[in-house]
């Protein structure tokens, strides 16, 4: 499905929903330290939707297990929580939640460390991912065309020299978890599909410190980089205006 121009009842519900997303985010955020295991932050965050009414649009999603996906060091994304994955200290851990708030769907992710970093590039890896995500957000408007969010993204990414994970994009969001159009990390300006005001977007950069080739787990979800170096997610869902975006996923640490 592609992504809709939503109404002014769907962009109420979205707001609402990327509010609560953010909450709990930050509620799981403060949580990472050594000695927790994965899947006590999965049991808070499915206490939290509950507690709110709210649905979980990842648990069920083409069989996924759980309501987050909690993913550490060289995992990329779609990490299973569990309860005998303890994180340790200096873990790079990687949240990333949706939220489905009145029948529309939010999605976001960040990454941080779990104690006292091992090294600064781990650091660096963690803020200019970010960064990325935001200049990526920053040539956001009525009109802007998915190459000129990835051109943005990488930009910052090539910059630093890391390695762009090119097998996983960000998309559409809003009725559906996924919706087109897929919106790359890398690619031109002036190429790919339009978007129009009112639609909704995730923009996610994942970033590693050397190569993008990623391999599957044996559990067929965790990505993984396949030189095992240590990688970095963030997101955000946006809302498409005439003059720039809004970040419906916005959170304050």
């Amino acid at each position: 499905m592609t992504t809709k121009v939503k109404t002014a009842t769907e962009i109420v519900s979205m707001k609402e929903s990327g509010r609560l997303l953010a909450e709990i985010l930050v509620k799981l955020a403060q949580m990472v330290e050594p000695g927790i295991s994965t899947k006590d932050l999965a049991v808070v965050a499915a206490r939290e939707l509950q507690a709110a009414g709210a649905g979980a649009p990842f648990l069920g999603y083409q069989g996924f297990p759980d309501v987050i996906c909690i993913s550490l060091n060289d995992e990329v994304v779609h990490g299973i929580p569990q309860p005998t994955r303890i994180i340790a200290n200096g873990d790079l851990v990687s949240l990333d939640f949706g939220v489905n708030w009145r029948g529309m769907i939010t999605d976001s992710a960040l990454t941080l460390i779990a104690g006292q970093a091992k090294s600064p590039k781990h650091e660096q890896l963690i803020k200019y991912t970010n960064e990325s995500l935001n200049e990526g957000i920053a040539v956001v408007h009525d009109g802007v065309r998915t190459g000129d969010i990835a051109a943005a993204v990488e930009a910052v990414l090539s910059r630093h020299n890391y390695g762009i994970v090119r097998d996983l994009v960000g998309h559409g969001v809003g009725h559906h978890l996924h919706e087109d159009p897929n919106i790359p990390n890398y690619g031109r300006a002036n190429t790919g599909p339009w978007l129009k005001a009112g639609m909704t977007i995730a923009i996610e950069p994942m970033a590693t410190l050397r190569s993008e080739q990623v391999m599957l787990d044996p559990d067929g979800w965790t990505v993984r980089t396949r030189d095992h170096s240590m990688s970095a997610h963030f997101e955000h869902t946006v809302l498409i205006t005439e003059t720039g975006a809004e970040v419906l996923t916005q959170r304050i640490l």
